[in-house]
């Protein structure tokens, strides 16, 4: 009788090559539209300036509302057309389970994590992308705390994480009008993301770049 012993990083590489093929079979569409998506994305990330450390810093001092403004924004379109596009069979999303001891923990180490970094996982990897080593420390100390979340996940993270209140969504509490439902919420959140002032925070590279009449350090 043959004896195959396992040993832990044999596991570990076993379970990044299952998720790999999981994620290959979801079925996200060809490469050349991931890839078409994925330069849009950025180029928005870039055009909007969300992927500077000002950006994010202004928004926890309440000094700049362009990210807050993009963020309603884009939840506001997405809400709406995501859930036709998903209605019509030409997407589809996985709910995830809220268990609130696990989000509220979660939620705090991130935004510990955001306010010290200044990004985000969105806007990481364009700013990696543009040669900011401080952002690619950042995000080799993410995939550290990965590693550490999936390998000591059963024994220690999951009981901290408490129990699940199962897959809910918003229109799980207004069954028979969803379709009302998505146009309300994603309309009135669009209209939020255009009433907020826009405020804008600079730093010294960004204002060299003005004119003078248009520098708020010159007024």
């Amino acid at each position: 009788m043959d004896i195959v012993v396992v040993t832990e990083g044999q596991d570990l590489l076993s379970r990044v090559a299952q998720m790999m093929e999981n994620v290959i079979h979801q079925g996200h569409g060809s490469l050349a539209l991931v890839f078409l998506i994925g330069i849009i994305f950025g180029g928005i990330i870039q055009y909007t300036r969300v992927d500077k450390f000002e950006k994010i810093a202004g928004f926890a001092m309440l000094k700049d509302t362009i990210v807050p403004k993009m963020l309603f924004l884009t939840v506001g379109l997405t809400s709406i057309g995501l859930y036709f596009m998903i209605k019509v069979g030409w997407a589809h999303y996985h709910i995830k389970p809220i268990i609130w001891q696990g989000l509220i923990i979660g939620g705090i180490l991130f935004g510990i994590a955001m306010a010290i970094l200044g990004k985000c996982p969105g806007t990481g990897p364009v700013s990696i992308a543009e040669g900011r080593i401080d952002v690619l420390v950042g995000a080799i100390g993410g995939l550290i705390g990965g590693l550490v979340f999936t390998l000591y996940y059963d024994d220690f993270f999951k009981p901290l994480m408490g129990d699940s209140l199962g897959k809910l969504t918003l229109l799980d509490f207004f069954k028979g009008h969803e379709d009302l439902v998505i146009l309300i919420f994603g309309i009135v959140v669009t209209l939020i993301a255009i009433l907020i002032p826009k405020v804008e925070l600079f730093d010294d590279a960004d204002l060299s770049k003005l004119p003078d009449e248009a520098r708020p350090d010159k007024k």
